[in-house]
This record gives C-alpha cells, sequence and structure tokens, in this order.
C-alpha cells in the first residue's frame, strides 16, 4: 500500500537549492555561525595549523599508472585547485621528483572564469594520448567532459565534449567512445543518473550518436566497461536495478546481448580467460555451496557455457572479510581484514590450473592499501608483477612501498614525517555490547594518563552502505584534537564492511536502528569506563553518518554535549524524492509504502524532533554544490529545531559538493568551525 507524500512540512522551500529565499536564509545561517565559531579562541590558532598539514610538502603524491607515467593530482597553498603532473618511476623513487606539469586547474580556471575542480580522467590505452577528463563546477557529481591531448597538453577542438551531467564515459577505440549522459527527457533513472548508454562517433553530433543499451527509469543507472586485454578483449553492461543488484550483459561480435548467469547482488569481473565473482549472498552451484562474502574464480568460457565449477580463493570467517583486491598479471592479491586489521595475501595459479594462496609479510595491525601496476595492454610489461603497498594506522603515518610478487623483498618509496605527538598516545580495540547483545568494536586513541579520568572525547561513525571504517592517520586530528589531551574514537558498527556483507545486511531497512543502539552502546561504553561524560562526549559523522548521528542524538540526547553533522540524510519521508536519494531505497526503504515508513518513521530525525527534549547545540554543514545528498536535509532539520526553540549552528559552503570543500583553504576553514565547535562545547 502507497501513501501520498505530506503537504504540511512548512520548510519544504528549503530544497529550493538556488532561489533567492533559500540562500538568504543560508547567508543568514552562514553569518551567524561563522561570526560565533571564529570568534572563539581556538579557530585563530587551528586554522593555520589544518592548513599546513593540508598543504604539507611532505604528503604522499598518490600516483596511478598510464603507460611509461605515474599521474597524481596535486593541491597546495600555490595551486589550490591542483595539478594534474606526472614522472616516470625512476624519478618517483627520487625524495624531489622531477613533475611534468600536464593541466593546471587554477590557470584553467581562472582563463575560462569557471571553479573547476579534479573529477578524473579517463585515458586511451596503450599510449594513453588522448583522454577524457571530468570537471566539475564546485564540485559536484555532475562534471563536464571534455577530451584531452596529453602530449600537445590541449583540449581539443574536434574532441568528444560533453555538457554538464552525470555523465560516464568509456573508449572503444580511437575515434569512438560510449557515452550514457543526459539526453534528454526521459533519459534519466527517478535517482538522476543515466539509464540509455550510447556509441558516439568522432565528428559526429551528439544527437545522431545509436542507442546500444537501456535501463529502466527505476532502475540506479546503467555503465558499460570495456576490456581491452589483447586476445580477451568484451564489452560488459551493467543494469543496476537498486544499489546492490544489477544484470549484467557481455557484448559479442554480432552486437547481441548475452546475459551473464550470476547473482544479481554479486560482482563479476572479467580478467583474460578468467571470471572473477564476488559474493553477497550465499551461493550453490555446481554442487557446491559457498559463503556470502567468498570470493570465486572460474574459468569465463566454461562459466558462461553451463559449467560453472569455481575455486574460493576467499571465504569469510567470524572475524575475517575481503576489503578490496587486485589483479597483476599471474597473481590475485587479497586485502584481508582480520578484526578491522589488513594482512595480505598472494594466490597464483599452479601447473594443474588450482589456485593456492600463502601470506605475505605486510605491516600489521593497521590499514593496507593494494594497487597493482600492470597493464594489460602490453604484451610485454616490465611492471607485471609490481604493485603498490600502503600501509598506515592512527599513530603510523602513511608509507609506501614498491613491491613483486615474485619476491619478498620491499622499496619505501615514500614516508611521511609525524604530524603531531604520538608518545602518550596509545590505540586500544575495545567492545562494546549493543541492545540485542551483539559485541561492536571500537577503536580508542588518546592519552596514557587520561585514563579513569573523563575527558574531551570524539566519537565517529559511519555505518551503511557496506563501508568499513579502517585505521587511518590523520594529522588534523591529531593536531586539533589529540595533541591537546582530548581522546577520538571510531565505532565499526553494523551496517558497515568490517565482517563483511551479513555485518552490512543486519543492520538495513527494517533493521537500521541496529546501526544507531550499536552507536548509542558505544557511547555507553565510554561513559561507563570512565573514558569520558555525557558533558565532554561529542559525536560526528557525514552523509549516512550525518543520518548517523542525527538518529543517535535525537533518540538520546543526554549522551552528548556536542554534534557535528555533516552533509547528511535527515528528512527519510522525503530523500527518495531529493536528488539521488531513489538510489538508496535497497538500503533504508521506500517511505512510500505504509510498511517501510512504518520502521523508518521511528528513527528518522526530521520527523522525530520534540520541541520538549534538551538537545544539546547541534553543528550542521552542508554544501550548496552537493548534488548527491540535498542540502535541504541539513537546512530543514536547523530550521526547525530553530522554530521548536532549540540552539543551532550551521554553516553551508558554497562549494564543495558531496567532500563539503572543493579546495584546502575550504577545508582549513571548514575543520577549524568544527573543531572550534567542539572545544567550545565539550573542554
Amino acid at each position: 500500500m502507497t501513501q501520498t507524500l505530506p503537504s504540511d512540512d512548512p520548510y519544504q522551500w528549503l530544497e529550493e537549492i538556488d532561489s533567492e529565499r533559500a540562500l538568504a536564509w543560508v547567508e543568514g545561517r552562514n553569518s551567524v555561525s561563522q561570526r560565533e565559531l571564529t570568534g572563539q579562541p581556538e579557530y585563530a590558532e587551528l586554522k593555520p595549523q589544518i592548513l599546513d598539514v593540508l598543504n604539507a610538502s611532505d604528503r604522499i603524491p598518490y600516483v596511478v599508472r598510464r603507460g611509461e607515467w605515474f599521474y597524481n593530482l596535486w593541491q597546495d597553498q600555490d595551486h589550490k585547485r591542483g595539478l594534474w603532473r606526472r614522472t616516470t618511476l625512476d624519478e618517483y623513487r627520487k625524495p624531489a621528483p622531477d613533475w611534468e606539469t600536464v593541466l593546471d586547474l587554477d590557470e584553467l580556471s581562472l582563463q575560462e572564469n569557471e571553479n573547476w575542480v579534479w573529477a578524473g580522467a579517463h585515458t586511451l590505452g596503450p599510449d594513453h594520448r588522448h583522454c577524457l577528463i571530468q570537471l566539475s563546477r564546485g564540485g559536484a557529481d555532475a562534471v563536464v567532459v571534455r577530451e584531452f591531448d596529453t602530449v600537445s597538453k590541449i583540449f581539443l577542438t574536434y574532441g568528444f565534449v560533453l555538457p554538464e551531467a552525470k555523465s560516464s564515459v568509456d573508449w572503444i577505440d580511437g575515434d569512438t567512445i560510449y557515452v550514457s549522459t543526459h539526453f534528454g527527457e526521459g533519459s534519466l533513472t527517478d535517482s538522476g543518473y543515466p539509464r540509455v548508454i550510447k556509441r558516439w562517433q568522432r565528428g559526429k553530433p551528439l544527437a545522431e550518436a545509436v542507442t546500444v543499451f537501456e535501463g529502466a527509469t527505476t532502475d540506479v543507472a546503467v555503465s558499460v566497461w570495456v576490456d581491452h586485454t589483447p586476445g580477451f578483449e568484451r564489452t560488459v553492461f551493467t543494469q543496476s536495478i537498486d544499489f546492490y543488484n544489477a544484470h549484467t550483459f557481455v557484448l559479442h561480435d554480432d552486437d547481441t546481448l548475452l546475459a551473464l548467469d550470476v547473482p544479481t547482488d554479486s560482482s563479476p569481473h572479467f580478467v583474460r580467460d578468467q571470471l572473477l565473482l564476488r559474493l553477497r549472498s550465499p551461493l550453490t552451484v555446481a554442487e557446491q555451496n559457498w559463503p556470502a562474502g567468498s570470493l570465486l574464480i572460474a574459468k569465463a568460457a566454461a562459466w558462461q557455457g553451463g559449467d560453472k565449477h569455481a575455486q574460493a580463493i576467499f571465504t569469510p570467517s567470524a572475524t575475517r572479510s575481503l576489503a578490496d583486491y587486485t589483479l597483476t598479471r599471474d597473481t590475485v592479491l587479497l586485502n584481508v581484514l582480520d578484526n578491522v586489521a589488513g594482512k595480505l595475501e598472494i594466490w597464483r595459479q599452479d601447473a594443474a590450473g588450482h589456485f593456492r594462496g600463502e601470506a605475505v609479510d605486510a605491516p600489521f595491525p593497521g590499514t593496507l592499501g593494494v594497487g597493482a601496476l600492470h597493464d594489460p595492454q602490453l604484451a610485454e610489461d616490465p611492471l607485471a608483477e609490481h604493485y603498490l603497498l600502503s600501509y598506515t594506522d592512527f599513530l603510523t603515518p602513511d608509507s609506501l612501498y614498491l613491491a613483486n610478487t615474485d619476491s619478498a623483498e620491499r622499496e619505501c618509496l615514500k614516508a611521511r614525517t609525524t604530524l603531531f605527538g604520538t608518545d602518550k598516545l596509545r590505540v586500544e580495540q575495545r567492545f562494546a555490547v549493543s541492545a540485542d547483545g551483539t559485541r561492536i568494536p571500537y577503536f580508542l586513541i588518546g592519552n596514557n594518563a587520561a585514563s579513569g579520568t573523563p575527558q574531551p572525547t570524539l566519537l565517529y561513525g559511519y555505518g551503511g552502505f557496506e563501508v568499513s571504517l579502517e585505521p587511518w592517520y590523520s594529522a588534523v586530528y591529531g593536531r586539533a584534537w589529540l595533541d591537546k589531551g582530548a581522546q577520538w574514537v571510531v565505532a565499526n558498527i553494523r551496517g558497515g564492511g568490517e565482517f563483511g556483507p551479513d555485518w552490512h545486511r543486519s543492520a538495513i531497512r527494517e533493521n537500521k536502528q541496529r546501526s544507531y543502539d550499536d552507536f548509542i552502546a558505544v557511547a555507553e561504553d565510554l561513559i561507563d569506563r570512565g573514558v569520558t561524560s555525557p558533558e565532554h562526549l561529542g559525536i560526528m559523522g557525514g552523509s549516512n553518518g550525518g543520518l548517523l548521528v542525527g538518529a543517535t542524538f535525537t533518540q538520546r540526547p543526554e549522551l552528548f554535549n556536542a554534534v557535528v553533522c555533516s552533509v547528511p540524510l535527515l528528512d527519510m519521508r522525503r530523500y527518495h524524492t531529493l536528488l539521488a536519494g531513489a538510489s538508496w531505497m535497497a538500503e533504508y526503504g521506500n517511505p512510500d509504502l505504509d510498511d517501510d515508513w512504518a520502521f523508518m518513521s521511528r528513527y528518522s530525525p526530521y520527523q522525530n524532533l520534540q520541541a520538549d527534549s534538551n538537545y544539546p547545540e547541534v553543528l550542521f554543514t552542508t554544501s550548496t554544490r552537493d548534488d548527491r545528498v540535498h542540502p535541504a536535509h541539513a537546512r530543514k532539520m536547523a530550521a526547525r529545531m530553530l522554530a521548536l526553540g532549540h540552539p543551532v549552528l550551521y554553516y553551508e559552503n558554497i562549494e564543495g559538493g558531496h567532500g563539503g570543500a572543493a579546495d584546502n583553504e575550504q577545508r582549513a576553514h571548514l575543520l577549524a568551525l568544527e573543531f572550534s565547535y567542539l572545544w567550545r562545547q565539550l573542554r
């Protein structure tokens, strides 16, 4: 049974993103909040400290290999929008590599009077000369696509160009691309993403591009991937029917599409003659039973022909889940989480065709990043078995190594210096018990001497979309928070991916409240152990994490004295009508259905505000240019709280997109506002 949308929302006019009255309200709230927070004694100290961290010259310039070049986007005080630059591996090994600028975004923005933010580039191998650059105005998800020559370093006047939209593109050959974009009325899904893919030839108008694939308006989106591996060329189309389920089709030489017979909630990937299949649900096939979270490998042709015998190269356990995998020419590298700590495994095929794995001695117990360097379009690739390995944890700055699957030796390419004091700090993994008895892990980072004395404590969480919160080194948190005697807590609540698909699936839709129960349990555990007290405890979250802290402070306001709620979802009655909201109904539910709204209405922060509750003063932050999570969520929540007599601070950055800021100057300002607020509330 469905129901109509309510018409009694007095703040629905704040959904008008750029209307004069909505922006006037934003300007008024920004003025009040910035005046109050920049006037705090911490702000003047924190902003330059944070900006120094963000612009630090010893930051690791992480790279992407394209042919013989290693590309990087670099932002600092002199290049606020960024330099897209490149160097060779031999140069990259040096402490101060010689970088060649390919595109200066600051210069381009000045020339074109645009606030360009880098959004990526699709290059055409094997020479990677021609690329389709994506540029965002102010950091929005919508992008402008323009063809660029990396040799002459100019945008091509005869090249492919797309106006601003949530487009995606991929090369077919030097004169042909696949494109999905806003083609006009009826070409987008209800979520605002393209539902049509066309084949577009150079020199022809977009209107003459040929439709090759279509999804339904009720789908989330469609996509295409072109595999250019010599001898194994293939084109794969994907129709995402919701956030976790998709139909996959392989294009045959006669332009017919063959559906790939895999579970809709699995993630298939082809590599030469093999098919890798990552499972989100249990699978029984060819008299074999595989649990959710497994990674299978099978012969691609055999699978497509109906022979579905496969080998599992990863199966989960109660504590182990697959964080990610990457492929060299001859191996599969697994990045495994074990109790939220990264471990590395290498799997290679023996003479009989069976894959065998071995553990790799890698740094532990923090977060590993693994990226293969192999270019499958090169017949003789000198980096075929090389990969980049990064490591970090809460107290250890990033380091980056060059490794080889054939050797245990690693070369340290880059390592950051320590940017805040760690001598008196320690990291503990603790467990809280949630309302239903489930043990919830969390990391406590703080001062040894603070044990037993309630301290200012910031609790951070996310808990959605199978996203794992692994340890990371944050010099911003270090300088702005830990260095000054406070404590930081990261909660690994259900809804995330720390323990695989089941950990996520146990806290979606009708069970979403479990995420909030878990977060509350961690807060209560911190208070019960004397780590902190409600007077000194604050919570922080963004996007789905903004919904998390919004639901938590409205349900248990007595536990907290500060809430930083960033780019949040808050009005769950209308979220599916705002921008990309409809794409998340597999996570939250459809509020137009009575049964779904029955459970959503119990936690939706906007609908559960009460005049007689004693809420902490909340800081809401968002971005006008966020075209993923509508800024109206934060606007309406703040307006309603103010009308009910609750104190609220509100800051909306005009630029920034879903990340909240478009450059380091804006990021430093936003972070300084947040930490000035936290110190005011919790010291």
